[in-house]
């Protein structure tokens, strides 16, 4: 099945409602059989994807996701990525900074975790935390050890998502291409999924008094995401929002965007030349 990116991408320079975007969409499939069909169906061709971006060795992808807590990104991961090769793909997940992490600039801990060519990156939250979670709480800021001039008036936040763009811009320029994702999942959902993690003994560890706490400042989190959609997303790294309420579809919508992607752009197995074929014959010869 294919997947239109214009159906969930964020405009550049246009202002950002979600409350205009959908939570959850018809379903992309009938059935639950058939979206566990689709998905396998992307699975083995991200991973067809996946074995030339390794080989060509010549580009990477950085694939982010964030949204509200149980918004899905850990099952995305672990369904979209299952038939990836590990020695492929690193997964990175940004939870609250270290102390030697705040004593650096807010992009320095996740710039250490960027793929290498041939390569896939995941980043399960990332840099965009100190655009989310900053402007939630803006206590946070206190700790990071900024100089006054930084925190003086409204420039902190334009500053910093001009940071992101020039580093985005810059991995662009270098050969990573940049898919980011906001799960877009409505309050009800989330409260829907705290409570199945509540009764599910197996899931209890996944839910904590934090988690419960941060459902009081959903509005801050919306504005929030609001104005780092509108100011972030660019040609060379786009924002697209998927409607997280339908798990099953949320995923087919990720994986179709990630296989196009890498087939944007148009990798090859290396080729070899006169001398390397000769090498190839006098190795079959010896063997």
């Amino acid at each position: 099945m294919k997947i239109d990116p214009e159906d969930f991408q964020v405009p550049q320079g246009k202002p950002v409602d979600l409350k205009k975007w959908p939570t959850r969409l018809k379903p992309l499939a009938k059935g639950k059989q058939r979206h566990v069909e689709l998905l396998a169906e992307h699975v083995r061709r991200l991973s067809e994807l996946q074995r030339v971006l390794y080989a060509s060795g010549r580009h990477s992808l950085l694939i982010i996701l964030q949204g509200m807590d149980a918004s899905g990104k850990d099952g995305a991961i672990r369904h979209v990525m299952s038939g990836v090769n590990p020695q492929g793909c690193q997964v990175s997940s940004f939870k609250e900074p270290s102390a030697e992490e705040l004593r650096h600039d807010f992009l320095w801990r996740s710039t250490k975790r960027l793929p290498e060519r041939g390569q896939i990156g995941i980043f399960n939250r990332s840099y965009y935390e100190e655009v989310l979670i900053a402007k939630a709480h803006p206590e946070v800021l206190q700790g990071q050890h900024l100089p006054p001039e930084a925190m003086a008036g409204k420039g902190l936040w334009e500053g910093r998502y001009r940071s992101i763009i020039d580093l985005e811009s810059h991995l662009y320029r270098n050969g990573t291409r940049i898919l980011k994702f906001f799960l877009h999942l409505s309050k009800e959902e989330q409260k829907r999924r705290f409570l199945l993690r509540l009764d599910d003994k197996t899931k209890n560890w996944k839910l904590s008094p934090a988690d419960i706490k941060e459902r009081g400042f959903w509005k801050e989190y919306r504005k929030a995401y609001e104005h780092c959609l509108a100011a972030t997303s660019t040609k060379q790294a786009p924002w697209f929002v998927v409607p997280a309420d339908g798990k099953e579809d949320a995923r087919l919508i990720i994986s179709g965007l990630i296989i196009r992607a890498l087939e944007g752009i148009k990798m090859s197995y290396p080729v070899m030349d006169a001398a390397q074929r000769k090498s190839l014959q006098a190795m079959r010869q010896e063997l």
